[in-house]
């Protein structure tokens, strides 16, 4: 199982999980050209697009992927919050707690922390790359999980680094407030990752940087010498290796 990264950061997050006959959409705020072209302009393969929130940078393209036939499964928050009819024939509406099937792909969502509506992380399984946990866009998770075999989550920004600023004057303090309560920060995703059982992970792979509040040299550096882990820093145009094993 392969994970294509079609973006990871504010001007658009889309993931796609696939292997040579099966397929998942992870998010869809890039331009459709870019997911018909990561798709190689087929469908065919994609069971479906899970999506965690309204917000543009990760749901830009719903509506065209309803459009080409793709199934999309969100909470019903984020339906309405992006004005999709919750009666749509493609659209599904996904709850905390509630496992579902995309496919071959079985997807437990869960209670994430963020400005929005209703959002969500997931717990998404298949056999070629184990249980994968799903995080972004959340200040905070509340839960933990076992038997995990890889980690896509959220390092938004340095807490250090956003302070540093705010005390020069080169940061509103307002906003360092707004992204405290909206992302996760690098100190807490270390924080969430060892509170997790990371026994059986093969990779993290740390997403939705900040421009400007992050150093990607550094999250990784402190995050494999946290965990003892692989760790990949997400960019545009990456594809990174999900098994369940590590060979």
């Amino acid at each position: 199982m392969i994970l294509k990264i079609l973006g990871s950061s504010s001007k658009g997050n889309c993931y796609i999980l696939e292997n040579d006959t099966e397929a998942l959409i992870i998010e869809c705020g890039v331009n459709i050209f870019d997911i018909k072209k990561a798709l190689n302009f087929s469908f065919a393969k994609v069971s479906g697009c899970i999506l965690t929130h309204e917000h543009k940078d990760h749901s830009l393209s719903v509506s065209n992927l309803l459009q080409f036939g793709c199934p999309v499964f969100t909470s019903r928050g984020t339906m309405r919050a992006l004005g999709l009819p919750v009666d749509h024939h493609r659209l599904n509406t996904i709850a905390a707690g509630k496992v579902f099937q995309v496919g071959p792909f079985k997807v437990l969502p869960f209670e994430v922390k963020h400005d929005v509506v209703e959002p969500l992380g997931f717990i998404i399984n298949h056999p070629d790359c184990g249980n994968v946990l799903f995080i972004t866009d959340s200040y905070y998770v509340e839960h933990t999980f076992k038997n995990l075999h890889n980690v896509i989550i959220e390092a938004n920004f340095s807490q250090a680094i956003i302070n540093a600023k705010v005390e020069a004057g080169s940061s509103p303090e307002f906003l360092r407030n707004r992204i405290f309560k909206s992302h996760m920060s690098i100190e807490t995703c270390k924080k969430t990752l060892l509170a997790n059982d990371l026994s059986k992970v093969q990779n993290i792979v740390l997403v939705h940087l900040s421009d400007g509040n992050s150093n990607a040299v550094e999250f990784k550096k402190d995050i494999q010498e946290a965990t003892g882990k692989i760790v990949h820093v997400a960019d545009a145009g990456m594809t990174i290796t999900l098994n369940r094993k590590p060979f």
